[in-house]
């Protein structure tokens, strides 16, 4: 029964060891980050996006429009995703977040957001 409890602590260790690694990876990623609005519209819903432009205008709630030199796309930007910043149409932006689908067709869910210098 001792040799039982071992082996499991001993394969439980092992096992949890191996998974921090996994969650540090920083190498390219096997589906591409869609990079301006335009890729978006051909990029896979759920992939991740990385955009450089400007947030333009506040369409309702928690929604807004985000412009790049390629288009517009509706963007969600949660309160709390803000942090208190005060940010215009002026302000030149970098959204993180996923392509999402919804009955006003794509958007991103901004997950980050940080405001570059200008």
């Amino acid at each position: 029964m001792k040799r039982i409890v071992f082996a499991f602590a001993l394969s439980l260790s092992v096992l949890s060891l191996s998974l921090p690694a996994t969650a540090q990876f920083t190498g390219p990623s096997a589906s591409p980050q869609a990079s301006t609005v335009a890729a978006v519209g051909n990029a896979r819903v759920g992939s991740d996006v990385t955009l450089t432009g400007n947030v333009v205008g506040h369409l309702r709630d928690e929604y807004f429009t985000f412009r790049d030199e390629t288009g517009e796309i509706r963007v969600e930007i949660e309160n709390k995703t803000w942090q208190g910043r005060k940010v215009g149409p002026e302000d030149k932006v970098r959204i993180t977040g996923e392509i999402e689908r919804g009955f006003g067709g794509r958007y991103i869910d901004v997950q980050t957001l940080e405001v570059l210098a200008p």
